[in-house]
């Protein structure tokens, strides 16, 4: 499931905000950022707010890929 973080700078005082959900779709329409799912859109903001959007998808177990060598 993709989950992106919004981390807006210090200067503006915002709160981050962390959306989750299925089939999220992050796109640039005009000067906005938008992120949609399958009903719509989410959550837009504008590119001139000076936030950052990072994609932090949920971290799986890890593989273990190492071979294994029986005696």
């Amino acid at each position: 499931m993709p989950s992106y973080l919004i981390v807006h700078s210090r200067d503006q005082r915002r709160d981050d905000v962390r959306i989750d959900g299925d089939d999220l779709t992050l796109t640039f329409q005009g000067s906005w950022a938008v992120l949609t799912d399958t009903r719509g859109i989410c959550f837009a903001i504008p590119s001139g707010q000076g936030a950052s959007i990072e994609r932090i998808d949920q971290q799986t177990e890890p593989v273990d890929t190492a071979p294994t060598l029986n005696k």
